[in-house]
């Protein structure tokens, strides 16, 4: 949709059981926000919809650990969370729950309207049942070793390993939550959702939206396309605490989470806009945006649009830019193990200091793969960036404007080559972010904008206006103008990643937040504009800060033990080549759009992967070392020009390049940073 008349924008409801740690900031609720902070700020009609998904087996099994009612869960996490959204700066327009009257009314007569259409199947099923604790058993409350990855703690609808989507009776070695024993299988009725018989009108869908990030529409696809292709998927489980079923028959079971909870974007928004609620979900020329994290992808480009296409009266997504995982210190955030930085916990030891953690995270978004966040790297990219070139530059240019011009900006003279040429900058860096954003790459976004705070560091650096004042006053002004051009750009463009910074960086300069368009100039701050002395915009992150977050993270796994690394043994260097050898591979950046296994052949993967002139078909012997699911979406590199074979019948055109390890362990040779598809590797 070239230009919507409006936005709506959500960003995956938190399971209201715990707080929130950075993986949920970084996966989607950052993401979202600087993308509608942005809409706002150009003028767009936008309402950004979430709230507590206090629904579930989750919300039962925590209430269960701690001895209390789900309500006093629900109600107890609730406000942890939303606190801490608000603390961080993430604009919801509305932060709803699922427990309000309004959601269980609407998501009722959904129920019912897709009820009555006759869109579900009713079938009776074998479902697990603890005999111990005498009823049956929620996905959640099933655990077992995934089939698709081997990690013996996934749950019944899905491995929080690898990301798959399961049924718990794909589990192997199945075990009860409740009671720790085996569950027997005993027959249920519930009401399907037939997946299969909709997966032409859902795979018509996701080929409308081929532009969406490779991570998600690879996935998608891989779905449609796996052996056994999609099923029907029950909509309605045996459970005490959720939305009754609203149908006679159906005593003792509420509906399944996830047909709730993203009716949850449409009950909030009902609480926000009241009667005018309906143009932001029924308007064909509203755009819905989903942001989630990749564990999210199947229910928001799935089953979601699935259930909104059987009801016929609202829009389906536009665009679903999913992330993958952030991962702390090199492994991956576990709740139960309390390997995570706490929002709550972050800003009691970080007073004030949001912005610090906000820039870091974009910096470090998993926009194309899994990334990793590190105390060491969030001191250095505060100190260094924020503190040494952002905060240093602004500081400077304060103080040297109320020092020689008592705070009244000085009438600039004659334009010198490299100020116009920074001038240029201040006046295109508004459409770089723009286009940035437009394409969900944040971090490039950000990059443009802490670049330009770099280049009005070197300015003042290089042109040294605390000597010319000595000399030449006319320079100096001028100097001081141009510069402070570059302040006034700083707090405009930072509303949507540094709020706080930015509107701080505002009130010393006495400017408004400007629409986004306004901000396509070279002077925001007209000569005799006032400008206070203001203070620091950031405080350095000491050593001993880092060391204390260390020991916390050591300190939450003292029965975790410890891995010692081998010496490696390296394999030698082969026999030489001439440069002419080398210069005969063609060797390309790609993406892989689709992976699966090759029938009847245990260490090959078929893939299909975008080398930007082309999509290619490559059969890799991989399978040993990664599955399907887990590489979707990565960028790899090819050997183009490898003359094709075919491999178990599949004509293979191309080779992907690896890196084994002294274990035999595999890695895929991949550029450091997203780049074009066809990129040539010299």
């Amino acid at each position: 949709m070239s230009n919507p008349k409006r936005y709506t924008v959500t960003a995956a409801l938190p399971y209201a059981n715990g707080p929130v740690h950075i993986g949920h900031l970084a996966g989607c609720y950052l993401p979202a926000d600087i993308y509608v902070r942005y809409l706002r700020q150009s003028g767009k009609d936008v309402k950004f919809i979430c709230g507590s998904d206090e629904h579930g087996a989750a919300i039962i099994m925590k209430a269960k650990a701690e001895g209390v009612s789900p309500q006093q869960i629900v109600d107890k996490y609730h406000g942890i969370m939303q606190q801490a959204f608000t603390d961080f700066g993430i604009s919801f327009d509305v932060y709803s729950r699922t427990s309000k009257k309004v959601h269980h009314d609407t998501a009722s007569e959904f129920f019912l309207k897709l009820y009555n259409k006759g869109c579900f199947e009713e079938k009776e099923t074998e479902q697990y049942y603890d005999a111990e604790a005498q009823q049956f058993l929620a996905d959640r409350y099933i655990e077992g070793t995934c089939p698709k990855c081997g990690n013996e703690n996934a749950y019944g609808d899905q491995c929080e390993n690898c990301g798959s989507s399961l049924s718990p009776t794909e589990l192997i070695n199945p075990r009860s939550k409740l009671s720790g024993a085996a569950p027997e299988l005993r027959k249920t009725k519930h009401w399907f959702l037939p997946l299969d018989h909709l997966s032409g009108k859902i795979k018509d869908f996701l080929l409308e939206h081929k532009d969406w990030k490779p991570n998600v529409f690879g996935q998608c696809m891989s779905w449609l396309d796996a052996a056994d292709g999609l099923q029907a998927r029950s909509m309605t489980r045996d459970l005490d605490w959720g939305i009754k079923v609203p149908i006679e028959g159906a005593d003792g079971k509420v509906l399944y989470v996830w047909f709730d909870a993203p009716i949850g974007y449409i009950s909030a928004t009902k609480e926000l806009m009241g009667a005018d609620w309906e143009k932001y979900w029924k308007d064909d020329e509203t755009e819905l945006v989903h942001f989630i994290g990749k564990d999210n992808i199947v229910f928001h480009c799935i089953i979601f649009p699935a259930m909104l296409m059987e009801h016929g009266e609202f829009i389906l997504p536009t665009q679903v830019p999913a992330n993958e995982f952030l991962n702390l210190e090199g492994q991956k955030i576990s709740t139960s193990r309390n390997w995570a930085v706490w929002l709550h916990e972050y800003l009691a030891d970080f007073k004030g200091n949001q912005d610090a953690l906000r820039y870091t995270l974009c910096a470090a978004a998993p926009e194309t793969k899994d990334n990793d966040f590190t105390w060491k790297d969030f001191q250095t990219r505060t100190n260094s960036e924020l503190v040494g070139i952002y905060g240093n530059f602004v500081n400077r240019v304060l103080v040297l404007m109320n020092k020689y011009y008592e705070g009244v900006l000085p009438t600039p003279n004659s334009l010198e080559p490299v100020d116009e040429e920074l001038l240029k900058e201040i006046e295109g860096t508004p459409a770089k972010i723009a286009a940035s954003l437009g394409k969900f790459r944040f971090r490039e976004a950000l990059a443009s904008y802490i670049n330009l705070a770099r280049m009005g560091n070197k300015y003042l650096a290089d042109e040294e206006p605390w000597k010319k004042i000595k000399t030449d006053g006319e320079r100096t002004a001028t100097i001081m103008y141009v510069a402070a051009q570059v302040c006034g750009q700083l707090s405009q463009l930072g509303d949507p990643f540094l709020p706080f910074t930015a509107a701080k960086l505002r009130s010393f300069l006495r400017l408004p937040l400007l629409d986004w368009d306004a901000c396509v100039s070279r002077e925001l701050l007209p000569a005799k504009a006032e400008i206070e002395k203001g203070d620091l915009l950031f405080e350095k992150v000491e050593d001993e800060a880092v060391e204390l977050q260390l020991q916390k993270l050591k300190n939450s796994k003292p029965n975790e033990v410890e891995v010692v690394e081998k010496d490696a043994v390296i394999e030698p260097v082969k026999e030489e080549v001439t440069f002419d050898d080398f210069s005969k591979m063609d060797i390309r950046i790609g993406t892989i759009l689709t992976a699966e296994k090759v029938k009847k052949a245990d260490k090959l993967l078929q893939l299909t992967v975008d080398l930007g002139m082309e999509v290619r078909t490559i059969v890799s012997g991989i399978a040993m070392h990664f599955k399907p699911e887990e590489i979707i979406g990565k960028q790899v590199s090819v050997l183009a020009n490898l003359a094709p074979r075919k491999i178990r019948g599949v004509e293979s055109k191309g080779m992907i390049l690896m890196a084994e390890n002294s274990a035999g362990e595999l890695t895929f040779a991949q550029p450091g940073s997203q780049v074009d598809n066809g990129s040539v590797i010299r």
